[in-house]
C-alpha cells in the first residue's frame, strides 16, 4: 500500500480526559429511566452507554444497575460527570426521579435478543406504574399476550424498535444509490459492540461544527432510540431486503437534507462469521470511503471467546476486495488502554497502515475531520466557503 502523507495526530498524554465530543443534549419532552442492570459500562450494556452519551429523543433520568449503584453515570462511563445517577433498583429510581418518568428503557442489548423471567417482571411492574415501554431486543413486547394487556389496562405504549414494516411496505436495491451525489462514508468495525456508532456520532457533529453539513444514518436500535432521524434496525430485516432499505435511507437522507456527506453506521464486522450487517451495508450504501474501528486490546470477538480479533490490516483487505471503496482511516477503541497505549496505538497504526489514525472520545474530533478531508478534499472548500 503506498504511503499517504497527512497531518499527525498529537499522541502526547493528556493530564485530564476531554470530554467526548458528542451532540449537546437538548431539552427533550420525553423523561425515562434506563433499565442495565449487571451491563453498565460493559459491551452488553451499549444501548444504555449510547444513551448516556447522546440522546436527542429522551431527556435520561437515571441507569438502574445496583452493581453501581450509588455512581454518576458519566464518571463510571467516560470518567466525566454527567449529574444523572445509578440506582439499585426501580423503586430508587421513581424515588429520585420524584415520581414515574415518561419511560422505561431496556439498555441492555444480549447476543440472545430475549429478556429473562427477572427482565419480564421489572418490565411489567414498570408498566404498571404507567410508564411507556422503549424495547430494542428481538423479541416484540406488543405479540406478547401478557404485555399487550397490561400495555392496554394502564393506557401505555410499547415501543418494538426492532419491529419491521410490513414486508409488504420493505424496500428492494434500485440503484437509485447512484443519484447520491455527496460522498457516503460508512463507520464498521473489526467487532460488534466497539464503537461504530459512537465514532459515526462524534464525526457527524465535528463535520457540522465545521461548516460541512453532515446527516447520519442509523442501521441499529441504539441509534434509533437516541433518535436518529434517518435509519433502521438492520438485523430485524429480511436479508433479501436488508440493502435495499439502506439504499432507501440514504437516498431518503440525500434527497430531504441535501448534505455534503452522509455518514452510515456500520454493524458487526464483514469478516465476523455470525453476522452480515456489514455486507448489507456496503452493498446498499454503496460507500465512497470507509472509517473503520478497531479495539487492540480486546482479546476475541464479543460473546465468542473461541474467535481471535482479526487485525485492521485483514479487515481493511477485506472491505476493500468486496466493496469498490476504501478505508480512509482507523479509529481506536480505547478499552483497558492507558492514555500512552493510545497514543502509540495512533501512531502504530498510521505508520503501518499508511492512513490517519485517531481515537473519537480521547483526541479531538478535528482528527476526525482531518482524515475526512484527507479523503474528500472537495468537502474542505466547502468548510472554506461556510467560514467565508
Amino acid at each position: 500500500m503506498p504511503i499517504v502523507t497527512f497531518p499527525k495526530v498529537n499522541t502526547k498524554k493528556k493530564p485530564k480526559p476531554q470530554k467526548p465530543q458528542l451532540p449537546p443534549r437538548p431539552n427533550p419532552q420525553q423523561t425515562a429511566i434506563i433499565y442495565c442492570e449487571g451491563n453498565f459500562g460493559r459491551i452488553d450494556g451499549k444501548t444504555a452507554n449510547g444513551l448516556i452519551r447522546h440522546s436527542e429523543k429522551y431527556k435520561i433520568l437515571s441507569v438502574i444497575d445496583s452493581t453501581k449503584a450509588g455512581q454518576d453515570s458519566g464518571m463510571a462511563l467516560d470518567d466525566i460527570p454527567n449529574n444523572i445517577p445509578i440506582c439499585r433498583d426501580l423503586a430508587e429510581a421513581i424515588e429520585i426521579a420524584g415520581g414515574a418518568p415518561d419511560s422505561f428503557i431496556f439498555g441492555i442489548a444480549p447476543l440472545s435478543g430475549m429478556l429473562s423471567e427477572h427482565e419480564r417482571g421489572i418490565m411489567l411492574e414498570a408498566i404498571n406504574l404507567g410508564m411507556n415501554i422503549v424495547n430494542g431486543l428481538h423479541e416484540f413486547l406488543n405479540d406478547d399476550p401478557e404485555f399487550a394487556a397490561a400495555s392496554a389496562a394502564n393506557n401505555v405504549t410499547i415501543l418494538d424498535v426492532r419491529k419491521p414494516r410490513p414486508r409488504k411496505n420493505l424496500r428492494v436495491f434500485t440503484g437509485r444509490i447512484n443519484d447520491v451525489t455527496c460522498p457516503r462514508i460508512a463507520v464498521l468495525g473489526t467487532d460488534c459492540a466497539i464503537g461504530k456508532r459512537t465514532t459515526a456520532t462524534v464525526l457527524t457533529k465535528a463535520l457540522n461544527d465545521h461548516g460541512i453539513k453532515a446527516v447520519m444514518v442509523g442501521t441499529g436500535q441504539t441509534g434509533l432510540i437516541q433518535g436518529a432521524r434517518y435509519g433502521i434496525a438492520l438485523d430485524s430485516i429480511a436479508s433479501n431486503f436488508c440493502a435495499g432499505e439502506v439504499e432507501a435511507e440514504v437516498v431518503t437522507a440525500f434527497e430531504n437534507e441535501k448534505p455534503d456527506v452522509i455518514i452510515i453506521e456500520g454493524q458487526s464486522s464483514l469478516g465476523h462469521p455470525a453476522f452480515s450487517s456489514s455486507a448489507f451495508i456496503l452493498r446498499g450504501s454503496c460507500p465512497n470511503g470507509v472509517v473503520l474501528q478497531h479495539a487492540p486490546k480486546r482479546p476475541h470477538r464479543c460473546d465468542f471467546e473461541h474467535m481471535p480479533m482479526p487485525t485492521p490490516e485483514s479487515e481493511i483487505h477485506l472491505i476493500e476486495t468486496f466493496s469498490d471503496t476504501k478505508v480512509i482511516g482507523l479509529t481506536v477503541n480505547h478499552e483497558n488502554m492507558n492514555d500512552d497505549e493510545i497514543g502509540e496505538a495512533i501512531t502504530h497504526y498510521e505508520d503501518t497502515l499508511g492512513i490517519p489514525a485517531t481515537d473519537a472520545l480521547t483526541r479531538s474530533p478535528t482528527h476526525l475531520v482531518e482524515m475526512v478531508l484527507l479523503a474528500f478534499p472537495v468537502l474542505g472548500k466547502k468548510m472554506l466557503a461556510a467560514a467565508e
